[in-house]
């Protein structure tokens, strides 16, 4: 079967499972174990969604997970409406599920797509309006656990099952490099973690992000959400029931797992 070909299969039936709600055989491994046509299974996958794009997620931020897949920078892909919900959602997952992460998000004005300029943190600070703590519930749309190449992620889009966004604050320079985050839950979970090992930080990750979805000439009609990276790595979901992800000095978010 000829690639091109192949690919499309792949692709509808990643995009039949969003749509649906449901699960499938794991895909090929062939489209995870190769990078580039795993971003190339991501953008075909994107391109057959007909809901919203609201924005952008960097996923695979933390050096030592890279180190360990051999990769050398993270992914990026397309946040749907669908998968957006506000602090204090439910999320039902299934045996599927990786985990959970807390990460902070920014909106940007949607002017950066005129934007000709070079990226780097001083100028991409201009168009940022908002940022906030969020927290992304990740797992497979395929019936297969754990992950062996950055590709897995990637060729699934991103993986992502919701993005729950606390409450947004105006955005101000925070020394990035050094924020405690924690998640939570009524179980008596507490894992810690430091804004500073999302791939350096996060200002650092959306300037990758931004520079990603520049290259690829994607523009949106409204201010959108960029969603940097975990900072307390993927958690394993063992129990179900509320929980609490926090970033110092920006805010916490929550959750409940059903």
């Amino acid at each position: 079967m000829k690639i091109k070909k192949e690919i499309d299969l792949v692709a509808n039936k990643l995009v039949t499972a969003y749509n649906k709600n449901k699960l499938i055989k794991p895909i090929p491994e062939k489209f995870c174990k190769n990078i580039k046509l795993a971003h190339k299974l991501r953008l075909l996958c994107e391109s057959k969604i007909s809901d919203n794009k609201i924005g952008f997620k960097a996923g695979g931020t933390i050096f030592a997970l890279l180190k360990k897949l051999k990769e050398k920078e993270p992914f990026h892909s397309t946040v749907f409406q669908k998968n957006l919900i506000k602090s204090g959602g439910k999320v039902k997952v299934n045996k599927y599920a990786l985990g959970i992460e807390v990460e902070v998000y920014y909106i940007i004005k949607k002017s950066f797509f005129g934007f000709k300029g070079r990226l780097d943190t001083k100028s991409i600070t201009k168009f940022i309006t908002y940022m906030g703590p969020c927290i992304e519930v990740v797992g497979f749309r395929q019936k297969k656990k754990g992950i062996k190449y950055l590709g897995d992620l990637c060729s699934d889009f991103g993986v992502n099952i919701k993005f729950i966004t606390g409450p947004k604050k105006k955005f101000k320079k925070l020394n990035l490099n050094n924020l405690k985050t924690n998640l939570k839950n009524n179980k008596g979970l507490n894992v810690k973690g430091n804004t500073n090992t999302v791939y350096i930080n996060p200002l650092n990750s959306l300037k990758f992000v931004l520079n990603k979805i520049r290259k690829e000439k994607v523009i949106l009609e409204k201010d959108f959400y960029v969603f940097t990276g975990s900072t307390v790595g993927v958690v394993p979901i063992k129990n179900k029931g509320e929980y609490i992800g926090k970033v110092d000095k920006i805010g916490s978010v929550r959750t409940t797992i059903n």
